[in-house]
């Protein structure tokens, strides 16, 4: 299902205005079908961290099969007197036509690599700029931020509950998608199910506890209705005091005369290292030693941790705003940049992008990139970004550097080069069988399992190489030249 018909909203509206600006100026300058190429990349990982990961594609795919003008957004446009009937009328009948290449879902990504390519006719490949840069930078937030998360979880399960914090309906519906790619089990979220296939789950609120008579009656009541799903919240009025006591009453009311033996109990509050083994201790000393204690309150990676190191007992974690606003790093950055156009006779120009801040100078010209394996591990050793008419030969030995830092090199041998990108649209039609949601997360699953603990710690990872051919390197410090700037 697209979300974006189902909001009845046409979003080919959802663009900067300069980029209407901008093609209405290509259109009078007959450069309208100009073939130009845009890179998609970002600069620097959420948090400090060692990796991203990839999301959104979906969402940009739909969007581009979508991509029309209504009568209404063309008596919009020309209501505003900026814009010629000439480009009007082009907009009327509006089609992309060009070419995308992209990272598929789930992929760990690093800084700087072409994740999605456009090639395309200019006012075309200007006017997707926000979209597709709303899409990518959103959803491989949460699902980088999502990955972090359940790896501090160490194999324990953690559900999204945070689409009451969300910022913005699309945030907490395509958030939960994108939480279930990183790693999730599933989410709250009911709508994100329905459309996309994110298990919902969930079971009361404190306000279920505060309805009832007393909390006992409020957990006898709950039994009854769900005898196989009965998670009980403990921590209304006192987790340990009456709360698990409370629940092993109702357990052994309800559910042991019916030979049930699976439930579970919820805290949202409290010292949750301290009340979750006495918590344990007192569920098992009852007999209910398969009932499942899930805690939530405000958690993420860093509290995770150290709860988990603190001893405590949980088999299932609830994480909410932490994760839907990946609050301690809630930006991605990534940019849509030119790096070519291309002349009538099909010879591709590259173009730069300078500037005084290295981390903004781009990659100049049509490129692609490879992963490289190691053959005899498995493990993920560097990506290689280079010119897309060069082939890796992976049968020969290769020095690679840190683009930043040239004197640090990593000879590769015996591995094997994995070409990232996969051709998306040909000529304005979709080439790419879309994966099922679940296929995207077990891909994310098996890549990060690629990536070297030293890549993947929280704290000083190890900055994964991500090197330029000999062939872009000497474009890229020739342009600069050029354009007045000492190499780097």
């Amino acid at each position: 299902m697209n979300l974006n018909k189902a909001n009845g909203i046409n979003l080919t509206m959802l663009c900067d205005f300069y980029e209407l600006t901008m093609g209405n100026g290509y259109f009078a300058d007959g450069m309208a079908d100009r073939i130009c190429y845009f890179d998609v990349f970002y600069r620097s990982v959420p948090d400090n961290g060692g990796y991203a990961i990839a999301a959104g594609l979906e969402s940009i795919v739909q969007y581009i099969q979508d991509l029309h003008f209504d009568e209404e957004d063309i008596a919009y446009l020309r209501g505003r007197g900026l814009f010629s009937e000439g480009f009007l009328d082009y907009l009327r009948n509006f089609k992309f036509v060009g070419d995308v290449w992209a990272i598929p879902e789930g992929t760990p990504i690093f800084p700087m690599e072409p994740i999605i390519t456009v090639r395309a006719p200019a006012i075309q490949a200007q006017l997707i700029e926000t979209y597709l840069l709303l899409e990518f930078n959103h959803q491989s937030l949460i699902a980088t931020k999502a990955s972090r998360i359940c790896r501090a979880a160490q194999g324990r399960a953690v559900l999204e509950f945070g689409s009451r914090r969300a910022q913005g309906i699309a945030a907490a519906v395509t958030g939960a998608r994108a939480a279930f790619i990183g790693g999730c089990a599933g989410t709250a979220c009911t709508v994100s199910d329905q459309i996309y296939g994110v298990p919902a789950a969930g079971t009361m609120a404190h306000s279920w506890v505060q309805m009832f008579d007393s909390e006992y009656d409020a957990f006898v009541s709950y039994c009854r209705t769900y005898p196989h799903a009965a998670t009980l919240l403990v921590d209304t009025y006192n987790t340990l005091k009456s709360g698990v006591p409370n629940a092993i009453r109702a357990f052994n009311e309800v559910l042991k005369p019916l030979g049930i033996t699976k439930c579970g109990i919820r805290l949202d509050s409290g010292d949750m290292a301290y009340l979750t083994q006495k918590a344990r201790k007192m569920l098992d000393e009852a007999g209910w030693t398969e009932c499942t204690i899930t805690v939530s309150n405000s958690l993420d990676e860093r509290l995770i941790t150290d709860i988990i190191q603190q001893g405590a007992r949980i088999d299932s974690f609830g994480v909410g705003e932490r994760l839907i606003t990946s609050k301690s790093a809630p930006v991605f950055g990534g940019v849509y940049k030119l790096c070519a156009v291309e002349k009538d006779d099909g010879t591709v120009i590259p173009k730069i992008k300078v500037s005084e801040n290295i981390g903004k100078i781009t990659n100049p010209g049509f490129k692609k990139v490879y992963r490289f394996f190691n053959r005899e591990t498995g493990m993920a050793e560097a990506d290689y970004i280079c010119m897309a008419d060069e082939v890796v030969d992976d049968s020969q030995p290769l020095m690679i550097c840190d683009p930043q830092e040239r004197w640090k090199k990593k000879l590769m041998e015996n591995f094997r080069a994995e070409p990232l990108q996969v051709p998306i649209f040909k000529n304005g039609e979709l080439v790419y069988q879309l994966p099922s949601l679940k296929e995207i997360k077990t891909r994310c699953a098996y890549q990060v399992s690629t990536l070297w603990p030293e890549v993947k710690r929280f704290d000083n990872p190890h900055q994964y190489y991500v090197d330029l051919s000999p062939k872009l390197m000497e474009l890229k410090d020739r342009m600069l030249e050029e354009h007045g700037h000492a190499q780097i």
